[in-house]
């Protein structure tokens, strides 16, 4: 018979995947010592026999619970259920990845009219008691009934109203058990039946509203984002209650044993007195600072800080602890890794090292590569800042610049975002329900909340700038507005805050570019010693490129060379060669582009400093070019000699009914070979002259040609490019190398590698276009279906963010394979969006290709990635 469930001292820190990492680290917590709350873990195997059976929890699993129930029991001396001395329980989920606020958590289940009456008359606390079981029955109808949580809000707020207080601290015993017996009520309105009394009902019905959490909406937003697997499931751990509400010698926090936003060494934290820990995450109580718990029970506190060096020590990590003090008793509920911003990430990892706890290795191992992404980005301009007067300041939950257009609800954040607005998601609080929201918000800014709620956890994870706590803000979320300084913002207002002061500023404030050193180098540095794969760039532009080589880029791996057709004239001079009747004609308008590309390509491989450099020959088809105003039809009509209709008429002749799949590519350089020509004669000319200025830089151009799918196409298009080349070579009295090599975005490409690569000299997998035709999806479209795919988990990620792995990477090894059978030195690298995204570039390290290009600001990310890869492989 499987084993489903574990007591914490039956388990470890080894055990996250079975356990979970909630469950791994109450039981490594049990086994140093701390005082922990006992109770037991029920596996992530368990969840995924669940989604297995239907999701139900089987005769089997059921058993093993009740059966710890009862070892349970023994281990607290309370009975499951008992009037006289009951025990009561939390139900946590625990996924192997910390995934905060994005699944379910209920507390004081166990509780019932009869028990609480019990423990009300016991204690000498009635508030106490019935103040367990209002939250008991809310938290219960939330998430086990998913009733949802306004409708008890709305009684609280009621009541709060009637008695005339401000906090749910201020209600009286009797108001709270009124408030129960309202929730119980509401409950039998919307569910239609008694709310359940019998505690072991009450614990299925939590462990299954756990496993569900886990397909809830939010956590699969949270999973896609952090590449999280589906079939990893959560675990569910059933603990003793400690209780932070039971009077003014109790409380409940959450801390840090370093600054998740500066990462300073020093404790930070909230903590909240007569409180339960949802109270402080869920952002209800804006709390104290962490050192006011020094004050109030300093005997607690100097045990907490004890303990915060104990698990900092065994885990060489920053901890991110939820603990609560019970009649002035220390409980720990929880440690993990803390998440941080990148910035912190940064000096944490280095400091460790110094510290002599991590080796550079580590430090670099332990560094999310996505959230780099964060320190890239604007702040704001420091002259502009100086000039701004704040109209408020809050907290500073999570560093960064924002500025936008306000919205209030995370529906309406993701419809202005859609349409191209930068909006700013402003809040009573944030729920995990508000993930998608935050997603494309440029900040999140809260009334409630501290650094430690939910939205200043999230928004850090995520590389969001978040202001939280602002009390000083009047919200009317029903109307969409609020009042701050005096002043009423509507929906659609331009508002501006600082993640890292908590400043916040009436209208825009401009932005700057980040600036980066420091740390950054440091972990950089560290990380290039341990890659073994170059990273390149994708720059169409001088100032990408320049941008792209301050980042670390070794090289261009991608020029859309198109791009450049629509600056300035270009496109005119373009646009007469698509309406050209004969070769000569093509040629002239040709003529006046080709000065205008060799000096693009010359500054290009001047920003790149002697590194490679690849330049992709026109590949969109011609109907992006043309014009769609009526003036500039009558332009291109008079510049050519022909009639506006004449224009139109060929304009209309380009019509595609499936542009991905028509006359793009090598295909318009086999139907024009001018066009290749042109392009080819910029290329050496501009490495000829760059060369001549720079001696010491070895200047080696990479051509390379789109969308072959075809031996015979590519030697077509490769002859006129090796004509021309070497025609400009001797012409210009120089000696260059080049090469000429092809994208493998054709499946047939991929499959035929062998034949390819006795032309090619090298491969550059577009993945964008060889995810489109492996999967037969459209990358402009999928967005209509995508989502009912992930709802229906036929896929679990965007396979246009995220390699396909199985499908569009058995084509790249078969590849790569095929072509370096034939050609021993064929050079392989890729240059779709996925070369930025860390799991693909780890992917990409496995296959052995010689570089990843990305985009100029995720150059870093693929640094640290292919380090990691680099490390992982090496330890395998």
């Amino acid at each position: 018979m499987a084993k489903w469930v574990y007591l914490f001292k039956e388990g470890d820190a080894s055990m996250r995947n079975l356990l979970g990492g909630k469950g791994a680290n109450l039981a490594e917590m049990t086994n140093i010592g701390l005082p922990v709350p006992q109770g037991f873990t029920i596996t992530t195997e368990a969840c995924t026999q669940y989604y297995e059976d239907g999701r139900e929890i089987n005769a089997e699993i059921q058993g093993q619970i009740n059966e710890y129930i009862g070892k349970m029991e023994e281990i607290t001396g309370k009975k499951f259920g008992d009037a006289e001395n009951p025990l009561l329980v939390s139900v946590r989920s625990g996924a192997r990845a910390s995934m905060p606020g994005m699944m379910d958590t209920i507390l004081n289940l166990g509780l019932n009219e009869t028990v609480v009456e019990v423990l009300a008359k016991k204690s000498g606390n009635p508030r106490w008691a019935w103040d367990c079981y209002r939250r008991f029955i809310q938290m219960y109808s939330d998430v086990v009934m998913e009733v949802g949580k306004k409708y008890f809000e709305e009684l609280i707020d009621k009541m709060k109203a009637e008695k005339g207080v401000t906090f749910d601290v201020e209600l009286t015993a009797d108001d709270l058990k009124t408030l129960a017996e309202q929730f119980k009520a509401e409950y039998k309105v919307k569910i239609g039946e008694d709310f359940p009394s019998e505690p072991k009902e009450q614990l299925m019905g939590a462990i299954k509203a756990v496993f569900r959490s886990w397909d809830n909406p939010r956590a699969n937003v949270y999973r896609r984002d952090n590449d999280i697997p589906y079939s990893w499931g959560t675990a569910v751990n059933v603990q003793m209650m400690a209780f932070g509400n039971m009077g003014d010698d109790c409380g409940t926090g959450v801390a840090f044993t370093r600054d998740p936003a500066t990462g300073e060494k020093k404790l930070m934290g909230e903590f909240l007195i007569n409180a339960q820990g949802e109270d402080v995450v869920a952002g209800v109580r804006t709390p104290m600072p962490i050192a006011k718990m020094a004050e109030e029970f300093p005997e607690a506190f100097a045990q907490f800080e004890e303990v915060c060096k104990t698990l900092e020590t065994h885990y060489r990590d920053m901890q991110d602890m939820e603990f609560t003090v019970e009649n002035k008793k220390l409980y720990m509920l929880q440690t993990r890794n803390g998440k941080r911003t990148a910035k912190a990430a940064l000096k944490i990892a280095c400091d460790l090292v110094d510290e002599g706890m991590r080796t550079p290795e580590e430090a670099v191992a332990m560094i999310e590569p996505r959230n780099l992404d964060a320190l890239l980005h604007p702040t704001f301009d420091t002259a502009a800042l100086k000039a701004a007067t704040p109209i408020a300041k809050a907290l500073g939950a999570a560093p960064g610049a924002a500025c936008g257009k306000i919205v209030f609800t995370a529906e309406d954040a993701e419809n202005w975002a859609a349409r191209g607005e930068k909006v700013v998601l402003v809040r009573l609080e944030t729920s995990p329900e508000d993930i998608t929201g935050m997603k494309v918000s440029q900040g999140i800014l809260t009334v409630r909340g501290g650094m430690t709620s939910h939205a200043a956890v999230v928004a850090r994870g995520m590389g969001a700038c978040c202001v939280s706590g602002c009390g000083d803000i009047i919200m009317d979320e029903a109307n969409k507005k609020f009042t701050l300084a005096g002043k009423e913002y509507h929906e659609g207002d331009v508002i501006s805050f600082d993640g890292s002061t908590g400043c916040i500023y009436d209208g825009a404030i401009p932005t700057v570019d980040a600036k980066i050193a420091g740390d950054f180098d440091r972990i950089m540095a560290w990380a290039d010693e341990f890659r073994t794969m170059k990273v390149r760039t994708n720059a169409d532009t001088p100032a990408d490129a320049k941008k792209a080589r301050e980042l670390g880029a070794e090289g261009i791996g991608l020029c859309r060379t198109e791009h450049m057709f629509f600056e300035g004239d270009r496109i005119d001079a373009f646009r007469e060669m698509i309406c050209s009747d004969t070769v000569e004609e093509r040629e002239e308008a040709l003529s006046k582009i080709l000065p205008l590309q060799q000096g693009d390509f010359e500054q290009l491989y001047e920003a790149m400093e002697g590194e490679p450099v690849t330049i992709r020959f026109l590949d969109p088809p011609l109907h992006e070019f043309v014009p769609t105003e009526e003036e500039d039809i009558k332009k291109l009509a008079a510049a050519k000699g022909k009639t506006v209709e004449d224009i139109k008429a060929i304009i209309d002749s380009l019509h595609e009914f499936n542009p991905m799949l028509g006359h793009r590519g090598c295909r318009l350089a086999v139907t024009y070979p001018e066009i290749a020509k042109m392009q080819t004669a910029a290329v050496i000319r501009a490495a000829i002259n760059v060369s001549k200025k720079h001696p010491d830089w070895k200047i080696v151009p990479e051509i390379m040609i789109p969308l072959v799918g075809e031996i015979k196409e590519l030697k077509y298009v490769k002859n006129i490019v090796v004509e021309t080349a070497d025609a400009e070579i001797k012409a210009a009295g120089a000696e260059m190398k080049y090469e000429v090599g092809t994208m493998i975005e054709v499946p047939r490409a991929a499959l035929t590698a062998d034949q390819i690569a006795e032309e090619a000299e090298f491969f550059c997998f577009g993945t964008n276009d060889l995810t489109q035709m492996t999967y037969g999806f459209s990358r402009d479209d999928a967005g209509k279906f995508l989502d009912s795919y992930f709802d229906a988990k036929i896929i679990e990620n965007d396979p246009f963010a995220r390699l396909d792995q199985t499908g569009v990477g058995q084509l790249m090894e078969m590849a790569i394979e095929k072509g370096k059978k034939v050609r021993p030195t064929l050079h392989c690298g890729i240059c779709g969006e996925h070369g930025g995204d860390p799991s693909s570039v780890e992917f990409c390290n496995k296959l052995g290709l010689d570089y990843v290009s990305c985009s100029p600001f995720r150059v870093p990310i693929a640094r640290l990635a292919a380090a990691q890869a680099a490390i992982s492989k090496a330890h395998k």
